[in-house]
């Protein structure tokens, strides 16, 4: 803490000063963290199925919490699952394309 000079005190000093807000505690963060440890712990404890609640009880709060992320992954999502179809039709052709290919040469081997 330092010494300000006498030119630099305030003028007025029944004002009150303000405080900065603090921020408001995120529970359901906190509540989804701590349900997916002792999901962790219960797993490490042999507890399966109380495990599994648990981390379903996570997974969902983390999902109420993050629900403009699951909204902007929920938009997006189709246009993935039209690009991994469109890669698993062209590896499917090719694959088609090594058998055709694969009986062609068998065919010139044996005669």
């Amino acid at each position: 803490m330092g010494v300000l000079p006498l030119s630099k005190l305030p003028r007025n000093f029944d004002a009150v000063p303000i405080a900065p807000k603090p921020k408001p505690i995120n529970w359901l963060r906190y509540g989804a963290a701590a349900t997916l440890v002792a999901s962790g712990a219960l797993l490490l404890t042999g507890s399966r199925r109380a495990a599994l609640v648990a981390a379903a009880t996570g997974t969902t709060l983390a999902m109420i919490e993050q629900q403009e992320t699951l909204k902007k992954w929920w938009s997006v999502l189709p246009t993935y699952i039209g690009d991994v179809q469109r890669l698993l039709e062209t590896v499917e052709g090719t694959v088609d394309e090594f058998a055709a290919q694969r009986q062609k040469i068998g065919e010139v081997i044996r005669h």
